[in-house]
């Protein structure tokens, strides 16, 4: 916990941002200037929620975007990164940089595993939009045959997931922290986004599913008009649901320093916990990891070999049969079932 008298003044202004007693977003720009906005932009934005007057008005009359500073006229914070000609210009690292590893793990020197590295700059809208196209790119799909004898095609994350990481990470981060900007990092079984700044306000690791707080309520506001954006805490309660409903692992998030951390993890994770763990002997019903190592298509074969059964009548009266009994194995062509391109799969 931070003592506030040991603190610099820049982490003592972070705190107050982190907990709403003050905006970022509302700040001047130093040597910003009218000039330094895109009237084509905002005007976009104005015919976007029907605003009748010119882009110029709607600067100069709307959300204090111009701050009167010693006699002049400077930007907002909101302003030069919503309408910017070139936000990069006042706030560098505003930007989002996407690094794909090859492995699980990110590795440095002669080992280093990176293999695409890419960075978007531009205005709020920009970011989010181009970030979310590169990576919709960036994730694979599993296609394989489903229950009613039909192919299926799943990607690796639920779109909604993945998005919602994204679009928090650019909606909510800390633009006062200067130093890093947001970044995506995707591993072979898992995605991490990492976003400059502490939870806002009042949200924490333990509430953050039923807490909404806008750390940058301009900048949120405009992508919610845009319908990219909710209140912070909204969308983590469904992305839970998501992840659940196609058999994931619960997000995870953690907070080192400045620095928000979230992580969703693919099936490749789960088949490599899976196969790290020892097999159980036959004579211990493993059901629960038969329904897991089903998650996708498996032939009766695959599934005995994997957990180091030998007794095939044993295993389908005691183990097989009761899982599809119970409703948590459904068989691939189940008008056959003793077909030899029967597979089992797990019903979710």
């Amino acid at each position: 916990m931070y003592n506030y008298f040991t603190v610099t003044f820049d982490e003592r202004l972070q705190l107050m941002y982190a907990k709403g007693a003050r905006y970022f977003e509302n700040e001047p720009v130093y040597g910003s200037g009218i000039d330094d906005i895109d009237m084509v932009a905002v005007a976009e934005y104005c015919d976007k929620i029907g605003y009748a007057k010119s882009p110029e008005e709607y600067i100069k009359q709307n959300k204090k975007f111009i701050i009167n500073v010693g006699g002049r006229q400077e930007m907002s914070g909101a302003a030069i990164l919503l309408f910017g000609k070139n936000p990069q210009l006042f706030f560098e690292r505003a930007r989002v940089r996407f690094i794909r590893y090859e492995g699980i793990e990110a590795k440095v020197g002669a080992a280093m595993n990176v293999v695409k590295d890419v960075i978007f700059e531009g205005r709020i809208l920009d970011l989010v939009e181009a970030a979310i196209e590169f990576v919709r790119g960036q994730i694979k799909e599993h296609t394989y045959l489903g229950p009613d004898a039909k192919f299926v095609t799943e990607p690796e994350y639920p779109e909604f997931v993945w998005k919602e990481l994204i679009i928090n990470a650019i909606a909510h981060r800390d633009y006062s922290i200067k130093g890093t900007d947001i970044q995506i990092k995707m591993f072979d079984d898992h995605l991490t986004v990492e976003s400059p700044g502490m939870l806002p306000g009042i949200v924490r690791l333990n509430n953050m599913r039923e807490i909404h707080f806008s750390r940058n309520p301009k900048i949120a506001g405009l992508l919610h008009e845009y319908e990219y954006v909710r209140e912070f805490g909204e969308g983590v309660d469904r992305m839970y649901y998501e992840m659940n409903q196609a058999g994931l692992p619960d997000p995870e998030y953690r907070i080192e320093a400045f620095m928000v951390y979230a992580t969703i993890r693919n099936k490749k994770f789960l088949e490599q916990q899976i196969s790290s763990t020892p097999k159980i002997s036959p004579r211990y019903p493993p059901q629960d990891k038969i329904w897991e190592y089903c998650r996708e298509p498996k032939s009766k074969h695959e599934i005995m070999e994997f957990f180091g059964y030998k007794d095939v009548k044993n295993f389908t009266r005691n183990y097989l049969k009761p899982l599809i009994q119970a409703g948590k194995l459904v068989m691939t062509i189940p008008d056959k079932p003793k077909s030899k391109k029967q597979k089992y799969l797990a019903k979710h």
